[in-house]
């Protein structure tokens, strides 16, 4: 596996190379000893390093040194990833003395590229203290969802409701249990009949009428046992069961209601029925907590993930949207792909957050309208290792880090930042590139608008086979064409609507 530090190192290597000329021979050296990237004589190349780590410590700037096999100029420099203090090296290729000129551009050189090192590790500092921030709020995104998908598949808080009903049924021997919530127009219920009620679902209704305004405003237990109490003819009309109703509170509300019903000719409800009732009541109460808990767990997902993608976004205005667009695009490919649960996690992440890395591209880079220069593309390429250097400290996001550091890799293998070709692209990576090539087609730049869905089509087509991988390109556009109404709601235009 390539190691980034060394591929970091060559790019700094090779622009100090191109800044000296083809006059001296070229190197970064650590202080600690060790030619750490080198273009030229290496035997010179060492000589110069031993020298510099034996000279007395020297100012800022370029010097020249004498070395065993002639003359050095060299300049401190820091190292990334804070690996210490290092040496940029440049060595004359044969004994004739360099001209002033010359030497001017070698400092000017070793000057730019030692700032710019020390403005890459002071920047990279910066990003170890929002990789640390994000990786404390990472996994707590990360719990928050698997709580909430969890809640999506199998209704855990009806479920507990049910089994504690079904539980209080049997524990009381009472025919039914309920739990009424008017305002929502709920009614979950448990039966443990002794004999059949025929008009069960009229019943259910009925005590979320009388019985549940005077409980409310009684705000205590309601015990109704004999036909003739004098409450009949106000509350529960008509309806010839014994009733034991307790209250389920919500700090000082009264939401909900725990019913329990027999058939008269069963025992009465006693005292002690009642208090165990009452302590049903609590405990559907805790689940109600735990229900609203749930919801906001959920809606702080929802917050977190926007306040995460806002951060990213908030530097470009013509961005904005584009990785939620992005996330949909691809979780709708990878449903179409029947993904397996946990490659449909890992793409949820990895597309939601392939950008992350963009927080550290200057704005004037990001946010520049026209064409940009060679470095300053540079800058842009750098961004998917970024995202990938930010998400690695969360363990929980290890499965998704593949997809978001690889997403600007083409089939054809001349993407960046490995260069990595076909199926050796991850699969997750594959998918976000599908979605990310046909939003940044679709949506309007500061230099250009969005073009059409039909244009965006005969584009992917004609670099399909070189930038994207064609089987997943053909099973995207063939969901478009079966799901016209995912483009609608992401206000995509179509060629029909320009005519």
């Amino acid at each position: 596996m390539t190691d980034p530090r060394a591929d970091e190192l060559a790019r700094y290597g090779r622009w100090l190379k191109r800044g000296v000329g083809e006059a001296f021979s070229a190197a970064i050296g650590s202080a600690a000893g060790g030619l750490l990237w080198s273009d030229g004589d290496p035997t010179a190349l060492g000589d110069a390093l031993a020298a510099c780590n034996a000279a007395p410590a020297g100012g800022d700037g370029m010097r020249r040194l004498k070395t065993g096999t002639g003359v050095a100029y060299v300049s401190p420099a820091p190292l990334p990833d804070g690996a210490g203090p290092g040496w940029l090296i440049a060595v004359p290729r044969d004994d004739a003395a360099p001209f002033g000129i010359e030497l001017d551009a070698v400092a000017e050189t070793m000057a730019d590229v030692a700032a710019t090192l020390a403005d890459r590790n002071s920047l990279g500092a910066e990003m170890d203290v929002l990789a640390a921030e994000l990786a404390e709020r990472y996994e707590e995104l990360h719990l928050f969802y698997d709580i909430d998908r969890h809640l999506a598949k199998q209704d855990l808080g009806a479920e507990v409701l049910q089994d504690l009903l079904k539980s209080c049924a049997e524990q009381l021997n009472a025919d039914v249990a309920c739990f009424v919530r008017p305002a929502e127009n709920l009614t979950v219920s448990a039966t443990n009949l002794s004999k059949p009620i025929h008009n069960l679902d009229l019943v259910l209704v009925e005590m979320r009428g009388d019985l549940f305004r005077f409980v409310s405003s009684s705000r205590a237990t309601v015990v109704l046992n004999g036909m003739d109490d004098s409450r009949r003819p106000y509350i529960f009309t008509d309806m010839p069961y014994k009733v034991l109703a307790c209250p389920v509170f919500q700090g000082l509300e009264m939401p909900a209601m725990l019913t329990l019903l027999n058939h008269q000719d069963k025992p009465d409800f006693t005292n002690s029925d009642r208090r165990l009732g009452e302590v049903m009541a609590h405990q559907i109460s805790n689940v109600m907590h735990m229900g609203e808990m749930f919801a906001e767990m959920r809606r702080f997902t929802e917050q977190m993930a926007a306040a995460l993608i806002e951060a990213v976004e908030a530097k470009d205005p013509y961005t904005r949207g584009h990785s939620e667009r992005v996330h949909l695009l691809s979780m709708r490919l990878g449903e179409a792909l029947r993904l397996r649960a946990e490659e449909m996690e890992n793409l949820h992440w990895g597309s939601l957050l392939h950008d992350v890395g963009k927080i550290g591209i200057p704005d004037a880079v990001l946010c520049k309208p026209g064409r940009l220069t060679n470095d300053e593309y540079t800058f842009i390429k750098v961004h998917p290792e970024r995202s990938y250097e930010i998400l690695r400290h969360v363990d929980r996001l290890k499965g998704a880090l593949a997809g978001a550091r690889h997403h600007q890799e083409k089939f054809d293998g001349t993407g960046y930042p490995h260069g990595l070709r076909g199926s050796d692209i991850p699969l997750l990576a594959r998918i976000i590139a599908v979605a990310d090539t046909y939003d940044s087609i679709t949506s309007s730049r500061a230099y250009r608008a969005g073009s059409t869905h039909e244009a965006a089509v005969r584009e992917m087509r004609r670099v399909g086979s070189s930038q994207l991988d064609p089987e997943l390109l053909e099973r995207f556009l063939r969901l478009c064409d079966e799901d016209p109404a995912m483009l609608l709601k992401m206000g995509i235009r179509r060629e029909c609507d320009d005519r």
